[in-house]
């Protein structure tokens, strides 16, 4: 009985690792941006650059249904494949531990943990609901575009499948909350920290919505969806983790509200839409400073990576609030807080003009700030932003996947 199941084990393993193979080998190959939320007049205009057979479309295209025809490989993941129980003892709950939090060596049994900012416990991964769930929302975004663009239905049916086991099965779906989301042992169940994971379940949302013209993905699956994020939005905004997120003044709090946003509008909710609109722009006011920076993320021991990170998060608010019939991309609050005045203070760093001389105790990942300038070359007309990703990807970023959405 023991060799068929070590069989299947051997087999799974081999084709995780061919599939990492391939995703690294694409990746050598093209250019892959960050998923954004996607701009209807660009993928229209894209569809009509298609047809008439612009070489550069063409390429994206062709990049595009390679990633897609990787993604296949993906086998669907869910909550139910972590080992251990989270402290309620219902693996539907997600579970994370705080990335930054390790045994305390002082102690015999490391109790309680202590913190080590910027420095990742290997710990964290003995949990893969945190690892695996972003990778799935991945997969859905590009396969969902790739479908959008090519029809195949293949690539429909996969991303239905990915995200109907995660939010929908009843034997696999996660419970809409995250209670237990970054614990810190000896310290605490869950944090409100832990929110700022569920982020990527924006990139699926984006994937439904190209879905919608598919027979792969109903009207039940879609109603389905909807009842799971309004359950969710209603968590977020009334548990004691999620008021203690919505607290937060550094990037997590503007995460929270890009989330928000993006939940309000996927069901429907016009009027908290504005709202939190509203409030993304009282955020920037306060947290961002005369020259551009946001002192909260200095701070940080990576702190390049975080100014970068809390201008995504913008970015993505400005995307999203095209939908809602305003530019979050255009607004200047009272004493001069923009995201164009963000850029301004961190685009010389970017390209090489200045040297960073804030903390950051390892490497810069300059992959990390594709889509903060894509979107920054589009809706603030910064060609700078356009230069510095042309020389990042040795000249190909102009005729990669980005120009479909």
């Amino acid at each position: 009985m023991m060799i068929p199941i070590k069989i299947k084990r051997l087999t799974r393993a081999i084709t995780t690792l061919a599939f990492a193979f391939a995703m690294n080998r694409l990746s050598a190959q093209a250019v892959l941006p960050e998923p954004m939320p996607v701009d209807a007049g660009v993928m229209a205009a894209a569809k009509t650059a298609l047809a008439k057979g612009d070489p550069v479309h063409k390429a994206a295209l062709a990049q595009l249904v390679k990633r897609a025809d990787v993604m296949l490989a993906f086998k669907p993941v869910s909550v139910m494949d972590k080992k251990d129980l989270p402290p309620s003892g219902e693996k539907h709950d997600f579970m994370s531990l705080a990335p930054y939090w390790w045994p305390d060596p002082a102690k015999s049994d490391g109790l309680p943990y202590i913190r080590k900012d910027g420095v990742v416990n290997p710990e964290v991964k003995n949990y893969p609901d945190k690892e695996q769930m972003p990778k799935m929302c991945e997969n859905i975004y590009w396969l969902s575009l790739a479908w959008h663009y090519t029809g195949r239905d293949a690539y429909a049916a996969h991303a239905a499948k990915l995200m109907r086991t995660w939010f929908l099965d009843t034997a696999t779906r996660m419970n809409p909350n995250m209670k237990y989301g970054q614990a810190v042992k000896g310290v605490t169940e869950g944090r409100a920290e832990g929110l700022i994971e569920t982020r990527h379940f924006l990139f699926a949302l984006e994937g439904i919505q190209l879905l919608k013209g598919s027979k792969h993905w109903t009207d039940a699956d879609q109603a389905g969806m909807q009842a799971w994020v309004r359950a969710f939005l209603d968590w977020m905004q009334t548990d004691p983790i999620g008021i203690d997120e919505r607290n937060a003044r550094n990037n997590h709090g503007i995460w929270y509200e890009a989330q928000r946003l993006g939940y309000a509008q996927f069901v429907g909710d016009k009027a908290l839409a504005a709202s939190v609109l509203r409030d993304a722009q009282a955020r920037l006011n306060k947290e961002q400073v005369a020259d551009g920076s946001f002192p909260l993320e200095l701070a940080r021991t990576t702190s390049k990576g975080y100014s970068v990170f809390v201008l995504h998060a913008f970015s993505v608010i400005g995307e999203l609030s095209r939908r809602s019939g305003e530019d979050f991309w255009s607004y200047a609050g009272p004493k001069g807080a923009s995201m164009r005045r963000g850029m301004d203070f961190l685009l010389p760093y970017l390209s090489g003009k200045s040297a960073w001389t804030y903390p950051q105790i390892k490497p810069f990942q300059s992959e990390t700030s594709f889509g903060l300038l894509w979107a920054s070359s589009r809706r603030l007309a910064c060609n700078d932003c356009m230069d510095v990703l042309e020389k990042e990807t040795n000249g190909t970023f102009a005729k990669s996947v980005a120009v479909l959405y």
